[in-house]
């Protein structure tokens, strides 16, 4: 599951937890990881997921967004994952919960 990948590779590499569902008790910083979209051809698997990163300010919320993305530069290295393409990234705070986020969305190719 790439999901499982992607988490276990992040919780390695970032000093902030890392989740694939918001926790009840959240802490300052951390990154949570969702899945939206995937699809399967050639025994190829593709999947469009996002990392929403928490902050306890609007900078610390960038500033890990940025650790996030230097991170996922590398992530090819594992074998599983032959492709990982930045979307796009930008200012997602919740007007709901007033906590400032910023979100990546990354297109993978794996197998």
């Amino acid at each position: 599951m790439i999901e499982t990948i992607v988490l276990n590779y992040l919780s390695e590499k970032l000093k902030v937890p890392c989740y694939m569902e918001k926790p009840e008790k959240q802490p300052e910083s951390y990154v949570l990881i969702e899945k939206t979209s995937g699809t399967e051809k050639n025994k190829i698997q593709y999947a469009t997921l996002t990392f929403q990163s928490y902050g306890g300010s609007l900078q610390k919320a960038a500033t890990l967004n940025e650790e996030v993305k230097r991170v996922l530069e590398n992530i090819t290295d594992l074998d599983s994952i032959s492709k990982a393409k930045r979307n796009s990234d930008y200012n997602f705070t919740d007007t709901t919960t007033k906590r400032y986020r910023y979100q990546a969305v990354y297109d993978f190719t794996y197998f």
